[in-house]
């Protein structure tokens, strides 16, 4: 570290990020009249504690906090006032002392600053930490002051850009904590920082990951938003949310994402900690394929600008927060892996296009064992073909009804539940390409009533039980079903592979069979049949139940039902509705 000015090496004052030394000024500045709109203002001070309400106070601290138009209070402050105009410039009164107090607070001092950069994404650092409730820009001075709701968001939040260096519009920037412990500003002298700030704050209101909610012009503008959505068209292969992270991290911090399935498709929300990150990797990745012809990624920016991730699971992660529960009753992630997500964020490749070759051999399971189904290089397409499926309903569940559900996803090889723990069964699949399939659209299904959990086993294979010991019809071997979906090579449905649905495609319809009584049917499997639609040939149709849990319950029931004139009924999932 270089020295100051007064020859003694300067150490970083604590909570400081991206901190470099200043030399120190041997001088305070230079009172100056003031004037009198700022006479008038000051006059409104508070004759019990001494603060100034409608004036500006600044403190050096590693270098000097230039403030327009506000007030910061604080405990640690012996400073009597000090007056800058709305813009910045040196009209100024000051006294006080020069002492650097490292202790955490709300309020913090964020400095080189593009020139160019928006209040919006100053905003936007923030919110991945919890709620922003005051910001001040100095853009003479490249400079902001960003207050957080509480004490504990702003520690939060400079931890993580500790590890992680910032950066706005690809340059890096440096945040500290304020001496100060309240940010105070004139709203009329701050119009524009507040406007969006209240935008910002009206949006995140909402609370709601994926709403249609219009804001007013002065709320986030879509280009400016650090938050992707992204939609998966022709997903033939599992996309998890491990994989979108390999893949867009590529292009900046990700800070948070959520999956979810609408209108029967695989979605995400992404967000980055810049909205610069967003942009580039919008330019670079829409429109491009995940794997060889297929999985191809539709991006948009989303009208959110802070998504409110709860859990840390397969479904929804925050990388801020390697702390949070799984959710659903499962335990929090194991503190090794909360580090590994946590260190992982740092570990930020060079931005460059994306080919169907470009997830590493390192990259998420699934991404792994679909990398294999399309021969990328080095990758082994077995994988780990059992998996665990635990929270079953054991006074329902049987073997053919998991074979049934899971043979939606891949060919069971054979299934057992557990004899001592009968909430809990394992499925042994063709493939790891199938296994990983099934997990990723059945993990968190309700089925009989439960959410049913799903992981890879560490068994390589569902032992039989020894001959003529009675295991009370625990195991069955499926290895030669004639209900597999996919032992023909180039089958039809392999294209037809959908998340769980209410709408469901019926085919195999012999012509003697009408609409009401297959609605009957449906119906008699304990769900409501809310619509239904017959293909124009009579022998394929789609049948709506009222919930995806109805429809997963009709599957298992009825698929290969014998419907008369040697006609078996298949049912599948669909991405269509009626």
């Amino acid at each position: 570290m270089r020295e100051g000015g007064d020859g003694e090496e300067r150490n970083p004052p604590p909570g400081a990020v991206g901190w470099f030394p200043c030399r120190p000024r041997r001088h305070f500045l230079a009172a100056r009249p003031c004037s009198s709109a700022a006479r008038l203002r000051a006059s409104s001070c508070s004759a019990m504690d001494g603060i100034v309400t409608d004036v500006a106070v600044g403190v050096k601290r590693g270098s000097d906090e230039l403030l327009s138009g506000s007030v910061l209070n604080s405990p640690n402050s012996n400073m009597s006032s000090m007056v800058v105009t709305a813009n910045g410039n040196d009209n100024k009164k000051f006294k006080g002392d020069d002492k650097m107090d490292g202790a955490p607070s709300r309020v913090l001092h964020i400095r080189k600053l593009p020139g160019e950069v928006t209040e919006t994404e100053v905003i936007a650092l923030g919110l991945p930490f919890g709620k922003v409730t005051n910001i001040l820009m100095l853009k003479g001075k490249n400079q902001a002051f960003l207050e957080l709701a509480t004490e504990e968001a702003a520690i939060t939040m400079v931890n993580y850009y500790s590890a992680v260096t910032p950066h706005l519009r690809n340059q890096p920037i440096y945040i500290q904590y304020s001496n100060h412990k309240e940010l105070k500003t004139d709203n009329t002298l701050n119009q524009r920082a507040q406007a969006v700030l209240q935008a910002v704050t009206a949006v995140q209101a909402t609370n709601a990951p994926i709403s249609g909610t219009t804001v007013s012009e002065s709320a986030v503008t879509p280009a400016q938003s650090p938050v992707l959505r992204i939609i998966i068209d022709n997903m033939y292969y599992p996309v998890t949310l491990d994989v979108l992270h390999q893949i867009f991290s590529k292009f900046g911090a990700v800070l948070k994402i959520i999956t979810f399935t609408k209108n029967n498709q695989f979605q995400a929300l992404l967000q980055y900690g810049d909205p610069v990150n967003a942009q580039q990797a919008k330019l670079a990745l829409d429109g491009q394929n995940i794997y060889n012809a297929c999985c191809t990624l539709r991006i948009d920016f989303s009208k959110l600008v802070n998504l409110n991730v709860k859990y840390n699971n397969d479904k929804s992660r925050d990388y801020t927060r390697p702390d949070l529960p799984s959710g659903d009753g499962q335990p929090a992630l194991d503190p090794a892996i909360a580090a590994a997500f946590a260190k992982e964020t740092s570990l930020l490749a060079v931005p460059g296009a994306l080919s169907p070759l470009a997830i590493p051999n390192a990259a998420a399971a699934a991404a792994a064992a679909a990398a294999g189904r399309v021969g990328m290089p080095g990758v082994s397409a077995g994988g780990n073909t059992v998996l665990l499926v635990s929270n079953l309903n054991e006074e329902m569940v049987t073997p053919q009804s998991l074979f049934t559900l899971f043979g939606v996803y891949g060919d069971v090889q054979r299934v057992k539940i557990l004899y001592n723990k009968k909430d809990s069964a394992l499925i042994q699949m063709a493939d790891g390409n199938q296994s990983q399939l099934a997990m990723s659209h059945l993990n968190g299904q309700k089925m009989y009533g439960k959410i049913i959990r799903v992981t890879l086993s560490k068994h390589q294979t569902v032992q039989l039980p020894r001959e003529g010991l009675d295991d009370q019809g625990l195991t069955k071997d499926f290895g030669n079903s004639p209900l597999h979906r996919f032992k023909k090579p180039g089958s039809k449905n392999f294209q037809n592979i959908f998340p769980p649905s209410a709408t469901l495609h019926l085919s195999n319809i012999p012509p003697s069979v009408a609409e009401e009584d297959l609605r009957t049917l449906f119906a008699n499997t304990g769900g409501t049949v809310k619509a239904f639609k017959f293909f124009q040939d009579h022998k394929m149709a789609l049948l709506q139940m009222s919930t995806v849990e109805e429809a997963i319950q009709a599957l298992i029931d009825l698929h290969n039902y014998n419907l008369g004139e040697n006609h078996h009924l298949r049912v599948s999932f669909s991405k269509s509705t009626i």
